[in-house]
């Protein structure tokens, strides 16, 4: 059975005192069951804070929501994959929409990063999915495809399963829409399709798919109801903590 996955981007919300609060009162309120994996991507500042409060919790951990594409150096403001590490990461988020269009990152920027954060032995949840323009066109195939060929299908299978799929849909974050479930699942089936071709079933049976396009308490139960959708990476539902929790409980 693919593991559940249930992420809070937090973005660049809260102060520390209030990221503190939230994880806590998540961790405290939320019954992930023992197949249910829940993640904080709180800003960098905060995740070593983050990572104490769920030391010793199976169920949870907490990951960056980027990193820089190289290892270390004069690069002022960057921060490192393996200084993720170092105060208690365990994932990055690499690829995300916002990462893609207001920073410019390409597809070979985001090859290198996911290689340096799997040379730290932490794992990736990857980022792809379509404008809306890309949309129109009918061309959101191929733009998943050359993103996923461009920055991960270069790993061998025992890298590759270290990596988590989140599929987001550029024109449905933040701007209140959503992917109807069948177009949610009729991407995530096809992601998995490719990973079956460059891999093989076994592996792409075992690869979790989220959904990250404006996932609600609303939303959620229809979303996760379809067979190739594996959980949710969500951005502002995840900063309220019932509306979280909700999410959490509707993937149970």
């Amino acid at each position: 059975m693919r593991k559940k996955y249930i992420a809070a981007n937090w973005k660049m919300h809260t102060t520390l005192g209030e990221a503190n609060v939230l994880a806590s009162n998540i961790i405290k309120k939320s019954k992930p069951n023992t197949n249910q994996h829940i993640i904080f991507f709180p800003p960098f500042p905060y995740i070593q804070s983050i990572a104490d409060l769920v030391s010793g919790n199976e169920s949870y951990s907490v990951g960056a929501q980027d990193c820089a594409s190289e290892p270390k150096g004069a690069f002022t403001g960057e921060v490192a994959a393996f200084m993720i590490r170092s105060v208690g990461g365990k994932w990055v988020i690499i690829g995300h929409s916002e990462r893609r269009s207001h920073f410019n990152e390409s597809n070979e920027t985001l090859k290198k990063k996911v290689e340096l954060t799997l040379d730290e032995n932490l794992s990736v949840m990857f980022c792809c999915g379509e404008t809306i323009e890309q949309r129109e066109k009918s061309i959101q195939n191929q733009i998943v495809e050359t993103q996923l060929e461009a920055s991960i299908f270069h790993l061998n299978p025992a890298a590759f399963k270290n990596i988590v799929i989140a599929y987001e849909p550029v024109w449905a974050i933040g701007t209140g829409k959503t992917a109807s479930p069948e177009q949610a699942q009729e991407m995530h089936h096809y992601i998995r399709q490719l990973i079956a071709i460059k891999y093989n079933d076994r592996l792409a049976d075992e690869i979790s798919i989220l959904y990250g396009g404006s996932v609600t308490s609303t939303n959620a139960s229809s979303l996760f109801s379809q067979p190739d959708i594996d959980g949710a990476l969500v951005g502002s539902a995840s900063l309220m903590t019932d509306e979280f929790i909700s999410i959490i409980h509707v993937g149970l």
